[in-house]
């Protein structure tokens, strides 16, 4: 086994072990959404996009310091999008970096940085206004403390990494969690 694989492995079964007497996914607060794309009136049903799926999930803001991390993003999104993985973004304004139009805030992922995975309307990640999916997400791990946390979520749906703002796309940790996943 290699040496990244056997490190994914060990964050899985320490992210299992903190959580071992909760329940497992939940997989209706996590997939059983219609979401609206980002500045588009097409809607993405998660259970058929994403269900069975290794995923990146990353909580978003197009005023933030981190935001230049969307061109990291997009570059995890290509070199393993070939071999399963979807990068799944979530704009939020929950912690007052996301501006109130949705067309400046594709303008900043899609032409400033050439965002091509899915980008959603913004929703809420954190607290009792959080979207039912990022409530799941930090049942099972925690919530955002910031832009661009980033979790990593297995096939069955449960997340097996949580990174924040400070880990970049770059990160080998982050990579070796996808690797995991994959």
């Amino acid at each position: 086994m290699r040496l990244s694989a056997l490190f994914a492995l060990l964050i899985g079964l320490a992210v299992a072990q903190a959580h071992a007497g909760e329940s497992t996914v939940d997989r209706e607060r996590m997939f059983n959404h219609e979401l609206r794309l980002l500045h588009s009136d097409d809607t993405v049903n998660l259970r058929d996009a994403y269900d069975g799926v290794p995923l990146l999930v990353v909580n978003t803001a197009s005023r933030c310091g981190f935001t230049g991390q969307f061109a990291g993003l997009e570059e995890l999104y290509q070199a393993y999008r070939d071999r399963g993985l979807r990068v799944v973004g979530f704009p939020s304004n929950d912690f007052r970096q996301e501006v109130d139009d949705e067309a400046e805030t594709a303008q900043v992922c899609r032409v400033n940085y050439g965002v091509t995975f899915d980008m959603f309307a913004p929703i809420s990640v954190r607290g009792d206004q959080a979207h039912p999916l990022f409530q799941e997400i930090a049942r099972q791990s925690e919530e955002p403390r910031w832009n661009f946390h980033k979790y990593v979520v297995d096939r069955d749906g449960q997340v097996v990494g949580a990174f924040p703002s400070r880990v970049t796309p770059d990160s080998r940790e982050l990579r070796e969690a996808i690797e995991g996943v994959l």
